[in-house]
């Protein structure tokens, strides 16, 4: 397959970054789409989305902050159509698990692009370190509305391997990929874990959806920002990805990374070191 050029939407977050770089490695030359871009990308302003399509032949989908919130659907679905119309053929789609209300995103882009991949994802582990549960982890206190679910914590350095895997190689077309972590973790573990990894006493808290909102308030976070989130932690957290598939060591042939691994390499780069008093 020859790849003049590939799109990646949200390239400066968590997962764009880390695609940009292992496309970089691979010599593939990438448009990096962002608000703030040499070529702005603004998935509310359909005018910025001609520029960054023009000369692409893939693009990986990525919308921020969740598929699921209504009016999402739409925006994905033009999307899909404008890709076309600009011969970008392949179009891999970041989705997450056991979200039925990504699922109409995931048609759109199933029944408009030439080449598609779905990737669904578990929660990320790089969410206690790089997003918004970094402020709690810092505070040694996790209140997150999950009981005692558990959860296949999947790492994004992961993710980024089969995205960039999907977009460059052949043999994933048509492909709905379920990916998880190695291991089912419970909130209670992952505090333990990070407790190890930090040397810090770090307790989970299960939370209501409001006590979630409250806390993550103290970091900045705007309230109007954090309560759908928590009614979508609510909602996914509820045991029904409970489970382990083997989709991302079959693709990429390889185990994948444990929650343990990630939390040892994310306390080495001082992430969670707190300022001496």
């Amino acid at each position: 397959m020859t790849t003049p050029q590939i799109l990646i939407t949200g390239g400066t977050g968590r997962t764009g970054s880390r695609i940009a770089r292992h496309l970089a490695i691979r010599g593939v030359r990438t448009r990096i789409a962002s608000r703030t871009g040499e070529v702005p990308f603004v998935w509310d302003d359909h005018s910025t989305w001609d520029d960054v399509l023009r000369g692409c032949s893939a693009a990986y989908v990525c919308y921020s902050p969740d598929l699921a919130f209504p009016g999402v659907p739409e925006l994905i679905t033009e999307f899909a159509h404008r890709a076309r119309q600009f011969d970008v053929h392949r179009l891999v789609l970041l989705s997450g698990r056991g979200e039925h209300g990504a699922r109409a995103s995931e048609d759109a882009v199933r029944d408009i692009a030439p080449e598609w991949t779905i990737v669904r994802s578990s929660w990320f582990s790089q969410n206690f370190s790089e997003n918004f549960l970094l402020g709690p982890v810092l505070r040694s206190r996790l209140a997150v509305p999950a009981g005692d679910v558990t959860e296949p914590f999947v790492d994004l350095d992961d993710l980024a391997e089969l995205a960039t895997t999907a977009l460059v190689d052949d043999g994933h077309t048509g492909r709905v990929y379920e990916i998880t972590g190695p291991r089912l973790l419970s909130f209670y573990d992952v505090a333990a874990e990070l407790s190890h990894a930090t040397g810090d006493s770090i307790r989970y808290v299960p939370s209501t959806a409001d006590e979630f909102v409250s806390d993550v308030a103290l970091d900045g976070i705007p309230r109007e920002d954090a309560q759908p989130l928590a009614e979508l932690f609510e909602t996914v957290l509820d045991g029904r990805n409970s489970s382990l598939t083997d989709d991302l060591e079959c693709a990429l042939g390889r185990p994948a990374t444990d929650f343990a691994d990630y939390a040892r390499r994310a306390a080495a780069t001082g992430v969670w070191q707190r300022p001496a008093a």
